[in-house]
């Protein structure tokens, strides 16, 4: 058995599609060993997958960061993807699809010889935020961004997010935000969106966070409704003063933040931006 998921669930692997306790990966694959290797989450909604063009550029943009040759073209991966999705249940899932340098002896440099990367993909239902979330927003806590220094890459080494991610789960909260040097990054999952005056702010796209697939999602939304949006570093104190702080992330959507570290962001309530933002961000999922 498979805590917390059905052993039945269907998965890809390797050229295979099979059910989730009878797929195997060998003890030395560099995903398990090193971490060597990189991952896309995709949700999709009423069995069609949202932004996959995106998901594809980021996909191909990670491999290339560590040189991992892309192991099927886009046509072949999108049938694995919508198989998968067509398996799923509920009007929601989410498809998980990880791609590692491959099987090798342990050896912290690359094979000397060519070897084939390892691709695997399963879904599972996506869960909704809540009604609750939705219109009274979730609660963070301030760290230090402890994390290594190539956060662009959506690499399957995560070590550093799940201790972060745990922190939260420790607080009794929904999520954190970190900073690095006293400049806002992002989540532990997630990116991290500042309003001050009307306009929407987000942290630079460069190595220290990862460019989630809503970064450019939310600059168009921004647009559509009429609010100016920066890209620039942001201090702590422009977080904690700001009049609204919202989170975005493939499970997470978009929410507001409406307390950090026990206080409330603004008056405590949901802003006009976020709300801006959500009526575009569900009309999106709409149209699909």
């Amino acid at each position: 058995m498979i805590p917390g998921m059905p052993g039945d669930s269907l998965v890809y692997l390797n050229g295979e599609f099979t059910r989730a306790d009878q797929a195997k990966i060998s003890v030395l694959d560099r995903g398990f060993i090193f971490g060597d290797g990189i991952y896309e989450v995709v949700p999709a909604y009423r069995g069609k997958a949202f932004r996959m063009a995106e998901h594809f550029k980021r996909l191909e943009r990670s491999l290339a960061a560590i040189r991992i040759p892309m192991p099927m073209d886009r046509a072949a991966l999108t049938a694995v993807i919508d198989r998968l999705i067509a398996s799923a249940a509920g009007p929601a899932c989410i498809v998980y699809l990880q791609i590692t340098r491959g099987v090798y002896k342990r050896d912290h440099a690359f094979p000397a010889q060519p070897i084939t990367p390892t691709v695997f993909a399963m879904v599972t239902p996506l869960v909704l935020p809540s009604a609750k979330q939705r219109e009274q927003g979730v609660a963070v806590v301030s760290i230090e961004d402890e994390r290594w220094l190539h956060c662009e890459i959506k690499s399957v080494s995560l070590l550093g997010n799940v201790l972060a991610r745990q922190q939260a789960v420790e607080a009794g909260v929904d999520e954190v935000i970190q900073y690095r040097d006293g400049l806002l990054t992002e989540g532990s999952s997630s990116n991290i969106w500042v309003v001050r005056d009307g306009k929407l702010l987000a942290p630079p796209k460069n190595n220290l966070i990862l460019e989630g697939i809503r970064y450019g999602l939310m600059a168009e939304l921004a647009e559509e409704a009429g609010v100016s949006f920066e890209a620039r570093p942001i201090p702590r104190a422009e977080v904690e003063s700001a009049d609204e702080v919202l989170v975005t992330s493939a499970t997470k959507e978009v929410l507001p933040v409406t307390r950090i570290d026990g206080k409330p962001v603004g008056d405590g309530k949901p802003g006009p931006v976020y709300r801006l933002l959500r009526a575009g961000y569900d009309a999106r999922i709409a149209a699909l």
